[in-house]
């Protein structure tokens, strides 16, 4: 049972990015405004600690959520896509003329017993 799943087309931009950084890393902080996006960093550009959940890998890239967001999301299944518009945030997507954004659904009875919730 996965947490997190990605489209294609938001594939396509993180298989992009990867070519260009080198390895990356998903974070979503649930700060406001594109705090509470997810975003794309270079490994080692963004300090995880013990507040930081893994929800998952997406194409070799490890997606982490602060575990106070986490409180709030973690009843529902999470996907990654991707939409043209700038956000506001430092996410390497930004200068594409692109934006993460998730899409998010309540996971089914079966679903939360394969996660023991």
């Amino acid at each position: 049972m996965e947490r997190i799943a990605i489209t294609p087309e938001a594939t396509k931009i993180l298989e992009q990015l990867k070519e260009k950084h080198g390895e990356l890393i998903f974070h979503q902080s649930g700060g406001c405004c594109d705090g509470s996006a997810p975003m794309v960093f270079e490994k080692g550009d963004m300090y995880l600690d013990d507040s930081d959940v893994l929800l998952g890998t997406l194409n070799d890239v490890n997606f982490y959520m602060n575990q106070d967001q986490f409180e709030y999301w973690k009843h529902t299944h999470l996907t990654v896509d991707i939409t043209e518009g700038r956000g506001a945030s430092f996410s390497l997507e930004i200068p594409l003329g692109l934006r993460f954004f998730i899409h998010s659904r309540l996971f089914t009875e079966e679903e939360r017993v394969a996660l023991n919730q």
